[in-house]
């Protein structure tokens, strides 16, 4: 892994830093790292770890609370001079593809988690070594995450990320989302009202 380009981004929520990380100079889906120009790594920035939602990030689906979620942490992250890491692990880990077949399943009366297992994946194949190496990259030790999911918390800790404190990121629930957010919070344990 390895920190490929980087160029600063004006954008309707303030300028970003974008800086592109990868193992191949040629991937054209590399891992982006977006902060506040002014970040202090020395301290301790709010950081976020955001695995891409195409349909939530993109198309603003009602079906989770990813692409809320985004924007909030974007705001947040450039109010606070913090970081984004955009890491890309479409539909927890199974890809766009599976993950639009486990919405037919949804459809059909399975949860997130049941469709994902009848497709034969786990419950959620992401990993977050990604994230702990590039912010030992970038020199971050010590941070403040922006999270709901306690398997974040865990894995960075693990990696040697000091989280000095959790920050919640809920997103008002409704009719198309509450089910799905329901079971984050009753079977995969995140920090949900």
């Amino acid at each position: 892994m390895k920190k490929l380009a980087s160029a600063l981004i004006p954008s309707a929520t303030g300028d970003f830093r974008v800086t592109s990380y990868s193992e191949s100079d040629d991937d054209r889906m590399p891992h982006l790292v977006i902060m506040h120009p002014n970040v202090n790594f020395d301290d301790t920035p709010l950081v976020r770890v955001h695995s891409e939602c195409f349909t939530g990030d993109l198309l603003g689906s009602k079906r989770c609370d990813c692409g809320e979620q985004l924007h909030r942490a974007l705001e947040l992250v450039h109010k606070e001079k913090g970081i984004l890491l955009y890491l890309r692990q479409e539909g927890r880990g199974i890809g766009l593809t599976n993950k639009l077949k486990a919405y037919n399943l949804q459809d059909n009366g399975l949860n997130t988690i049941d469709a994902n297992h009848q497709l034969g994946f786990d419950a959620d194949a992401r990993t977050y070594d990604i994230a702990t190496y590039i912010l030992n990259d970038l020199g971050v030790r010590k941070i403040r995450l922006l999270t709901n999911n306690p398997r974040k918390v865990e894995s960075l800790k693990k990696g040697g990320i000091e989280i000095i404190e959790r920050v919640s990121i809920q997103i008002v629930p409704t009719k198309d989302n509450k089910d799905y957010l329901k079971t984050k919070k009753d079977l995969m344990g995140h920090f949900l009202d």
